[in-house]
């Protein structure tokens, strides 16, 4: 929606909301009728609302839930260092984590067959369906109709692929009827 992404960079830009006459200008109305026929419009779709108290516009649900996380600086994992605290950015972890949304989906994990990765049971991963898939990727695979998730590698002999864990615990599985990658993961998300 246009209109949404209007608003959404002058509060991005502005870090408020616009006033009913920089809304007017914003959407290009030339009267207040106009404006504020879209402005319900706007209400409606829970982009913006009024506050109950003022009468002043403010974010809706919709405008928020886009809106990020600040980013303030780095920390280190290594040796520490001096920290400095400055906004470097403002982070929206759905387009971060999750750029083709269409093509995409999360999975809860089970099993620890991967955990060398970095991908314990429980975890959360974000999954996207690609057109190809590449040697190396971590895929969600139907192998022999059961579905896992593993390393895609191939066999510098026979030039088949086959499915390696992330723990020596576990073999690596070669297929015996089917085989078919339904996914690559892009993300792991884990909460403490």
């Amino acid at each position: 929606m246009e209109k949404e992404e209007k608003i959404r960079t002058f509060y991005r830009k502005e870090r408020r909301m616009p006033t009913f006459r920089e809304l007017m200008h914003l959407l290009g109305y030339k009267s207040t009728g106009a404006t504020d026929y879209a402005i319900q419009k706007l209400i409606e779709a829970d982009v913006i609302a009024k506050d109950k108290k003022t009468g002043r516009l403010i974010p809706g649900s919709a405008l928020e839930e886009s809106e990020g996380i600040k980013m303030l600086g780095l920390v280190e994992a290594g040796f520490p260092s001096a920290a400095e605290e400055e906004l470097l950015d403002v982070m929206n972890f759905d387009e971060y984590l999750v750029p083709n949304k269409e093509a995409s989906y999360i999975l809860k994990v089970k099993g620890d067959s991967m955990i060398d990765a970095g991908i314990r049971e429980g975890d959360m991963v974000i999954v996207e369906r690609k057109a190809t898939y590449k040697p190396g990727q971590i895929v969600v695979a139907m192998i022999d109709n059961e579905y896992t998730m593993k390393y895609l590698r191939r066999d510098k002999k026979t030039g088949k692929h086959f499915l390696e864990p992330a723990n020596e615990k576990f073999k690596p599985i070669y297929p015996r009827e089917s085989f078919r990658i339904e996914a690559v993961v892009t993300a792991v998300v884990r909460k403490y």
